[in-house]
Formats: structure tokens, sequence, C-alpha cells
């Protein structure tokens, strides 16, 4: 209401301005009056008044001192000449004209709302020939119809070690490059993520450098009927850690693992029913483990391929509860039909397990499932080993900016050691996450590792907890502070900040 009152206001003065000014101009100049306007041509002189209800410049609508002639008179001044037809002409087009001349509009009234100009119809079409110009996504680097997101982090660390006894330091510096590359197409999908992160030490040693570094692809395909199909491929480098049962004692530089994986599954949702089946292939190549004393340890007799494959069968219950049941087998290949000690470990490995998807929204998603795992060595001098299995992964949000992870693994790792097969491993993980500001985010870390051996080997725990925080400078750029303390109890005692 406050913007018609003000505009109707605007419009009266514009109104008697124009009147005016045009009313001065017709007396001065009758004929320029009549070829000049004073607004842009927008079909009425006064946008505000139709126009019907505009006279002519230099009549009686404008110029009230100019008296109107009356229907079928003259005009007060002017005399006609008896006899004289121009005359005669004259005041009968003069009638003629006062017939059909439309009634004065008086300016100084006020406008009503059907008088006003309407309200701004918004912003205009774009013109076709210019094509708008396109956002720029402010968290990666638009490559054709994919995004790529890369980080760069630099490093500097201390490492104390204590063991037996005794005490090492190491001092370092880490970078770590990570990318993501991610498609952006109408239907299915293609992912790609990379990191690497290389080590150097301060002084001349090598030891104690691990450099490490990943790759894996996953192309999404959306076919028909509620079917979706993923074809998986990896690369992985990682040494050992000198803290694993099949570290090699006294080594300067443990063995690198190199790991390939590919794999592909198939899932299909059958009104309540959610189907999935799922293969997968890995091969591991082990590089020499360089000796204290300069030599080298051959690690050939480890290398080796897998291949297995799972069926999986859940039931929505409701969008957020699914319960399922998966059942799994597996083949392991060593490319040496003995290893270094005469034994046999290829192995057929059988698991079942159920479990529950839950989806809850923001607050509680996840998955968590229990089962039983066996590996069967193909020796019969290898005790099978075995074991109840505890899966899962669940994200808890108690509030806006915390968040908390749970994890849950167990896997069956094969020995080096003779006439031993091997050990369960259960990992539990816990990570807290908190937003304190908009730019500052502090962390809590926490995981522990039991090592089941079932020949009669003192079983050992590692634990580990850590806490950090990132304060992100800009968006280019963040500055993390990290602290963690790794103890190793069992076959070895081992303290590591």
């Amino acid at each position: 209401m406050i913007i018609s009152r003000t505009k109707a206001t605007t419009l009266s003065l514009r109104g008697r301005a124009y009147g005016l000014l045009l009313a001065g101009s017709a007396l001065i100049l009758p004929s320029a009056a009549v070829s000049q306007s004073l607004f842009p041509d927008s079909g009425s002189a006064l946008p505000a008044i139709p126009s019907s209800q505009v006279g002519t410049a230099g009549t009686s609508t404008i110029t009230r001192n100019t008296p109107t002639a009356p229907v079928g008179g003259t005009i007060p001044g002017v005399v006609a000449v008896a006899g004289d037809e121009r005359a005669a002409d004259t005041t009968a087009q003069q009638s003629a004209a006062a017939r059909v001349q439309e009634p004065e509009v008086d300016l100084n009234q006020p406008i009503g709302p059907s008088d006003l100009e309407p309200l701004d119809d918004g912003p205009e079409a774009i013109d076709p020939q210019e094509a708008p110009r396109q956002e720029v996504d402010p968290t990666g680097i638009r490559l054709g119809t994919f995004m790529l997101r890369p980080s760069i982090n630099q490093s500097i660390n201390t490492e104390i070690t204590r063991e037996n006894g005794s005490k090492e330091t190491r001092n370092y510096a880490a970078t770590g490059i990570r990318g993501t590359l991610t498609s952006d197409w109408s239907r299915h999908a293609l992912t790609v993520t990379g990191e690497t992160t290389i080590e150097h030490n301060f002084t001349k040693s090598k030891e104690g450098e691990d450099p490490e570094g990943k790759i894996s692809a996953d192309l999404r395909l959306d076919l028909a009927d509620d079917t979706v199909a993923h074809l998986t491929s990896g690369y992985s480098f990682t040494r050992e850690d000198n803290d694993d049962p099949n570290a090699v004692g006294g080594a300067d530089v443990q063995s690198g693992v190199h790991l390939f994986q590919t794999g592909a599954s198939i899932g299909r949702d059958i009104g309540k029913i959610r189907a999935l089946a799922a293969v997968n292939g890995s091969r591991y190549v082990y590089t020499e483990a360089k000796l204290a004393d300069g030599g080298t340890l051959n690690m050939k007799d480890r290398n080796r391929s897998g291949i297995d494959g799972r069926l999986r069968l859940g039931y929505e219950l409701s969008p957020a509860l699914i319960p399922f049941g998966e059942i799994a087998s597996g083949h392991t290949f060593y490319d040496r039909k003995r290893d270094a000690s005469g034994y046999q470990r290829s192995s057929q490995t059988y698991a079942a397990r159920t479990g529950v998807e839950f989806d809850f929204g923001e607050k509680l998603r996840g998955e968590l499932g229990t089962g039983y795992e066996v590996v069967d060595y193909e020796d019969n001098r290898l005790k099978n080993v075995g074991g109840i299995s505890f899966d899962g992964d669940a994200t808890w949000s108690p509030q806006r900016g915390t968040d908390v992870n749970l994890g849950l693994r167990t896997t069956v790792q094969d020995s080096t050691t003779p006439g031993e097969g091997g050990w369960v491993e259960y990992e539990l993980t816990a990570a807290l996450a908190h937003e304190m500001r908009d730019s500052v985010v502090a962390r809590l870390s926490g995981s522990t590792v039991f090592r089941n051996f079932d020949s009669g080997s003192e079983d050992e725990v590692t634990w580990l907890a850590g806490a950090g925080i990132t304060w992100a400078i800009n968006r280019y750029l963040d500055l993390t502070s990290d602290v963690e303390y790794e103890k190793t109890t069992g076959g070895t005692e081992q303290n590591i900040v």
C-alpha cells in the first residue's frame, strides 16, 4: 500500500509538469508542440493516463483560458461574414468537431487505482543469442563432463618408538596428494579416486620411510527395472609394518605389497526383496625385504591370487530397516605350490552371515552383521582357521555439526610361520568429528586390533588413540595438527607416539 500511494503521488506531479510545459510550448510554437514528445513513445504521452484522455495541444483540454465552442455555434471573437461560404464551412467543421470532442481531463484531480501503471513484471527475457554465463563450481575443476577435486597435504612429523627398553626418534616430512574424479552424466556414473603419501627423513637414514598409494575406479551402470551394476578395479602399494606378525625380524626395510583388485556386481529390487550377486578377484605381489647386513630376502613364495563370490538377499521391513542374509565362498592360489618351508598354503574359504541395514536419515544409518568364516588349507598339516565374524559400519549424528563413526571388521590372515595356518583378526574403530566453528573442526579417534592365534602363540592387541584439529583458513588452505599414540601388547611390547 505504501508503494501504491507513493506511485500515485509521483504520477500526479508528472501529469502537472507535463501539462504546464506542453501548454507553454503550444503558446509559443504550436507546430512544435504537436511533433515533439517529452516522454518515450509508449502509446500515450502520459503513461498513467489512457490515450483517449489526452487532448491536442492548444485546445481547451490543457489551456483552460480558451473557451470551448458550443455545439452548432461559433467561437467568440470569430466573426462569420455573411455570404462567405468559407466562413460557414469553418463554422460547420468546428461544430462537428465539438460533437465528437472527448470530455476534458482535469489534471488537478487525484488519479485512481485504475489509472496507475502496472507493477514491474520482473526481469526481461534473456536474449536467445546470448548464452547465460555458467556458474563455476567452487569445489573442483571442471574437465568436460567430469569434476576433479584435488588436494595436497604437507606435514612435518615426529615419531617416538619405545620397544624392549630402547627408544628411537624419527623426524620426517610427509607429502600427501589426493584427487577424486567424478562424472556428471545424466545416466550411469564413474568415480575415480587416487591418493599417495611420500615420506622423507630429515636424516640420511631411510629406515621407517613407508611410501604408500592407491587408486580405485567404480563404474555404476543404471540398468532397467531397478537394476544397478558396478564394475570396479583398483591398485594399491603399502609396506608391511614392523609389528605385523609376518614382518621380517631385523629388516631395515620391510617387504612392499602390490595389490591389484577387480570386481563386478549386480543388484536388483524385486518388490520388497533386495538381491545382490558379486564376484571379486585379487592379486598380491611382494617385493624383497632389505636386511640389516645389506642383504635381501626374496618373498616370491607369498605371491598369490584369489577369487571369491557372494550372494545376498534382503527384505525391506520398512524404508529404514532391511534385514539380510549373505553367503560367500572363495579360493586362494599361491604362485608356488609350496612355500620356503615346504607347506602348501593354497586354501578354500567359506563364510555366511546375517545382519540388518538401517537408515534413519542424517541421525543414524549403517549396517551391522555377524556370522562365521573358516579357511581350509590344502596342506593337512596346517590347521583350519576360523571364527565368529563381526562386520559393520554405522554413522551417528547426535546433533548438527557432530558425527560419530563406528566400524567393525573381521578378517582371516595367512601366516608365514612354519606349521601355522593363520589367525583371525578383529578390528574396532571409532571416530568423532565436531564442528567447533564454521572453519574449525576437532577430531578424536581410537581403534583396537585383536589377533587371535589358534596355534598357541600369544595373542596380540594393538591400541591406537588420536586427536586433531583442522582450521580452514580459506577455501584453498587448511591447517591441521594431530597427535597419535599406539601401543602393542602380547607378542611384542611396542609404544609409538
